[in-house]
């Protein structure tokens, strides 16, 4: 089961459900919330790059007792630079110029492609027990990250509440308040995308819809703008869970798309 955030503040809990999150403080992407000994936590930070694009600024986390420090192209772990492949007590880091990749024996494999898009695997047996932006993993949509006992929340609300309180730390939360625009003027293209041939063996294995739907927002939020990020960070979250679904997604980048 995987937890996901990639693009324009795209999440998709282990649940299954899909919102946005536009925070740009630091946040709980997923922890381990058992009471007693919690074997790992996850935070990360998004910022707007010089494109005006969020990306994921660090990912900051903690295995059992390690610490590790994540920002582009640097590994931090307790403190000092290590170099990669690393290995230290059941955590094996890999990174190249593309990818960042944690392997964590008690059950979690991390994947950061060092800009917008982070995925976070887990064992079973963390099921009911994990919280923050990935949800409870409990298995039921909705449940427990949306609704609540007799509350609801909003997207915004829920990610609000997944904030790590830092004294000194300058972020406002976002509007709880401020509703998503209407984006259907964009459903054919992200539709026709996504449904290219290269994706075909794609199609049964992932809900299409919940896709489309990001990418039309996406186009939305551009305004207009054709740059690469408001086209192809959806579609290669498509292709990246295709892939970790089992699928085969062909060659969908070409010299002058994405």
């Amino acid at each position: 089961y995987v937890c996901s955030t990639w693009g324009n503040n795209h999440f998709k809990t282990f649940d299954g459900d899909v919102y946005q999150f536009p925070g740009i403080c630091e946040y709980n992407f997923v922890s381990d919330c058992r009471e007693a000994y919690k074997e790992f936590s996850v935070h990360i930070q998004r910022a707007l790059n010089s494109n005006g694009h969020p990306e994921i600024q660090y990912i900051l986390m903690k295995i059992k007792d390690i610490k590790v420090y994540l920002k582009p192209n640097l590994v931090v772990v307790d403190g000092r630079i290590v170099k990669t492949p690393y290995y230290s007590s059941g955590v094996l880091i890999e990174s190249n110029d593309i990818y960042t990749k944690i392997y964590a024996k008690l059950g979690m494999t991390l994947m950061w492609n060092q800009q917008d898009a982070l995925m976070v695997e887990l064992d079973n047996k963390f099921n009911n027990h994990t919280c923050g932006l990935c949800g409870d993993y409990n298995g039921i949509q909705i449940y427990n990250e949306f609704i609540k006992g007799d509350a609801s929340y909003n997207p915004i609300t829920f990610g609000n509440l997944q904030k790590i309180s830092k004294p000194n730390a300058k972020c406002e939360d976002p509007d709880e308040t401020q509703a998503l625009p209407s984006c259907n003027g964009h459903r054919d293209e992200c539709q026709k995308l996504l449904t290219s041939p290269a994706f075909a063996d794609c199609r049964l294995r992932l809900n299409l819809e919940m896709y489309i739907q990001a990418c039309m927002q996406d186009k939305c939020a551009c305004n207009g703008k054709e740059d690469s990020f408001c086209l192809c960070s959806t579609i290669s979250e498509y292709s990246r869970q295709c892939s970790h679904a089992g699928g085969r997604p062909g060659e969908w980048r070409t010299q002058n798309f994405c």
